[in-house]
């Protein structure tokens, strides 16, 4: 399963030069996983309620184009890889109009309980994990 999210590119969030700064894009990571998740049946305040936490332990993101003020943009979302301990999500970044690539990028997630202790999601929330797995795509 891919998820889309859409928005349009605010004014603040470009810089001097008129693009959209790289500050932005974590942001707009996070807006695609937290989208993701919903769409997948589950949101993320809906698991943080059950106890669990999903904390960044990494992030990658490559600059292809630039962004610009009022630029549709799409951001696509998949898991690349799940185990019962972490989670890893892909992202690219596109302009809608045009399906140009502006960047594409992944986060790296563990499954945590409020104390950040590692915890197994098939053990904890055993239809959680079932669910995105029949999400991997």
């Amino acid at each position: 399963m891919q998820s889309e999210t859409r928005f349009i590119a605010r004014y603040a969030e470009t810089d001097q030069m008129g693009i959209v700064h790289h500050s932005n894009y974590p942001i707009w990571f996070e807006a695609g996983r937290t989208d993701f998740l919903k769409k997948s049946g589950m949101a993320n305040s809906k698991i943080e309620e059950l106890g669990i936490l999903l904390p960044l332990s990494h992030m990658d993101c490559s600059f292809k184009n630039p962004a610009r003020y009022e630029d549709g943009i799409v951001v696509k979302t998949k898991i690349r890889k799940m185990t019962c301990a972490r989670i890893e999500f892909e992202y690219e970044i596109v302009k809608d109009s045009y399906g140009t690539v502006i960047a594409i990028g992944s986060t790296s997630h563990a499954w945590t309980d409020k104390s950040l202790k590692p915890q197994n999601i098939e053990k904890k929330l055993p239809d959680l994990c079932c669910m995105l797995k029949e999400a991997i795509g």
